[in-house]
């Protein structure tokens, strides 16, 4: 018998969409994508029946109508049902395709046929059951705010991607012009996603090196602090982390920082300052932000 897995349908005001996704993949859900349907917006997600019964659903379906009362928006219509996983691999690949990145990047699906000609770096992607299609605004900014970091004169520049997801950030990395990265999660599908990708860019297994962990993992696997450090993953779990970013950095370190909705942003620089970072600058877009930070 196939394996089966929830698809999550989730409909309400386009308006709604950062929080919808936000919540989705704090529920855990994974492979999310949207779909404008008239004057709503058609949220999807995925998610292994061993990971949520019927009840855990139905709190979720709450926590939805919940946030949509907090921020004054209509409350959004959540249905699930099973689905083969089959039928999960790529029911939601017809809704995505390529993007144009800040200036220098297009984030291209990996089932497409390549583009023949293009100025920008095509970075090839098929992100699986891993976070990061580069749809999501955190990764956008992310990505803008590599490109502000690499790609100039800088030579020999090293990264570490903690929460590596489908590895989008750290092949940007490699693109933009990076000698070497470093990705770990703690998630083993993420890390296989990023292999994948990696070979699906043509990256050598030396310049990108990819295991599973987190920062006690990322210390034995390089051999010397990091010029830069990325970090999109759930808040929470980034105030957790700031205190151990300090075993990895040098003195001219610097990180991007995202996951963060703008509620959440003064925890997050306040601990990153009680250990030592300064915020350069804060970018948002909606209702989500990203952290530029570099060593006092």
């Amino acid at each position: 018998m196939a394996n089966t897995w929830w698809e999550i349908q989730v409909l309400g005001d386009p308006a709604l969409e950062d929080v919808i996704f936000w919540r989705l993949e704090k529920f855990g859900c994974r492979g999310t994508s949207s779909e404008v349907k008239g004057h709503s917006s058609l949220v999807c997600a995925y998610l292994s029946p061993l990971d949520a019964n019927l009840l855990d659903l139905a709190a979720l379906s709450l926590w939805l109508r919940q946030d949509a009362l907090m921020v004054g928006l209509a409350m959004p219509m959540t249905h699930w049902h099973l689905i083969d996983e089959e039928d999960w691999s790529s029911s939601w690949k017809q809704y995505w395709q390529p993007q144009e990145v800040g200036d220098r990047l297009l984030v291209y699906p990996a089932w497409l046929p390549p583009p023949e000609q293009s100025e920008r770096h095509t970075l090839r992607l098929d992100p699986g059951a891993a976070f990061g299609t580069g749809t999501h605004q955190t990764t956008q900014l992310c990505l803008e705010s590599l490109e502000m970091r690499l790609g100039g004169e800088q030579e020999g520049v090293t990264v570490a991607d903690i929460g590596c997801g489908s590895g989008i950030l750290s092949i940007a990395s490699v693109l933009l012009g990076a000698e070497k990265v470093y990705s770990i999660d703690i998630d083993p599908m993420a890390v296989r996603a990023t292999r994948s990708n990696r070979e699906l860019n043509k990256i050598s297994p030396q310049r990108l090196i990819v295991e599973q962990g987190s920062i006690d993992r990322l210390i034995k696997m390089s051999d010397e602090p990091v010029d830069g450090i990325l970090c999109n993953i759930l808040a929470e779990v980034i105030i957790d982390l700031i205190p151990q970013m300090t075993a990895i950095a040098k003195p001219s370190s610097w990180g991007i920082i995202s996951g963060v909705l703008l509620e959440q942003a003064k925890p997050i620089a306040d601990t990153l300052e009680q250990h030592d970072w300064i915020v350069a600058t804060l970018w948002r877009r909606q209702e989500w932000c990203c952290f530029n930070i570099r060593r006092s």
